[in-house]
């Protein structure tokens, strides 16, 4: 199997990395939707820094990747003895053509055949179980699906009743969703259930795309002697990602901190309050990943738009793209 190109080697494309940095240091702050051209690094980036997080231990042979031996004899025919193992975070593709039995998981018809038993074969959402679900092309997703997939990354369980079938299962992962905007859009309501929104872009400078194909192509030509050669960046990644968990908790949140949230939000006519929930979450953990003990303006600052970018009503008097509008409100706001 291909060692995953390394997340730190990776040229450019900061907001995307710093979401998805964001993402696995707080994974509450929901999932990440990234949009722009093709070939501009976003399956790479979802799938090296999966790579570059520490391995899950769970139950041996558990498709539903449970922690310990209880939950799993809940959910299949696990061993009374079974033991833990140490496996990669999973990141799990869910390819468009996939239909709903696929994503949830659906009645075992190979043994309901073979045996006569009524039993629940796993689906996509359990597989991605404390890891990342990844759709390319979200946007040419049925609608139906991405409803789905929404609601079980936010209730963290999937909930199967058919075919005679009750199951309910832990379905805690990070969603991760991409696509191109000339394609097609998704439903207000869909983005809104997106934590973080990054528009990438292809490199606009020769220096920049010259350096990109230099690391591509010597990732390819010896992946052994990149692999070594970004391994200490990684490495280093990794420990501050670990210790950023580490100290969430700890990191305080003042109450003027909230206030500038809320009136950002207001400023942008942002239904609901899920907007101020994720940019405060946000911004403790990018205060948590640079060792700050309390929230600032300057973390606001730094993840409102990816936080608000994707939940601005239309309007037709303002031209202005929905990053340049939350720059400016980021502006008026806190100056």
């Amino acid at each position: 199997m291909t060692q995953p190109f390394p997340f730190s080697a990776i040229v450019g494309q900061d907001e995307m990395k710093r979401a998805l940095i964001l993402t696995a240091i707080d994974p509450r702050i929901g999932g990440v939707l990234v949009f722009g051209d093709r070939g501009t690094g976003k399956s790479t980036a979802v799938r090296a820094l999966a790579a570059l997080l520490p391995p899950i231990e769970a139950v041996e042979n558990c498709v539903y990747n449970s922690s310990d031996v209880k939950t799993a004899r809940g959910l299949w025919d696990a061993p009374k003895d079974a033991k833990l193992v140490s496996r990669p975070t999973p990141v799990i593709d869910l390819p468009l053509g996939a239909t709903e039995d696929r994503v949830v998981g659906a009645l075992d018809i190979e043994r309901a055949l073979t045996k006569g038993e009524k039993a629940f074969e796993p689906g996509l959402l359990a597989r991605a179980h404390r890891g990342y679900l990844y759709i390319d092309e979200v946007n040419l997703l049925e609608d139906h699906l991405v409803d789905l997939l929404l609601d079980a990354a936010a209730s963290g369980e999937n909930v199967v009743e058919r075919e005679g079938l009750s199951i309910r299962h832990p379905a805690r992962f990070v969603l991760v969703g991409s696509g191109n905007p000339e394609e097609g859009e998704l439903r207000p309501q869909l983005l809104d259930r997106f934590g973080l929104s990054v528009d990438v872009s292809s490199p606009a400078d020769v220096a920049t795309r010259v350096e990109v194909v230099k690391r591509r192509d010597a990732y390819e030509n010896d992946t052994a002697a990149f692999l070594k050669r970004w391994r200490a960046a990684d490495t280093k990644l990794r420990k501050a990602i670990l210790a950023a968990r580490d100290r969430l908790a700890e990191v305080a949140t003042p109450d003027e901190t909230l206030e500038d949230c809320a009136a950002l939000c207001l400023a942008l006519g942002s239904d609901g309050v899920r907007g101020e929930l994720v940019l405060v979450r946000a911004a403790r953990a990018l205060a948590a990943h640079e060792g700050a003990e309390t929230v600032t303006r300057a973390h606001v600052r730094t993840v409102a738009p990816s936080a608000l970018r994707h939940r601005l009503r239309r309007d037709p008097l303002d031209e202005a793209g929905s990053g340049a509008r939350v720059a400016r409100a980021v502006e008026e706001v806190l100056g």
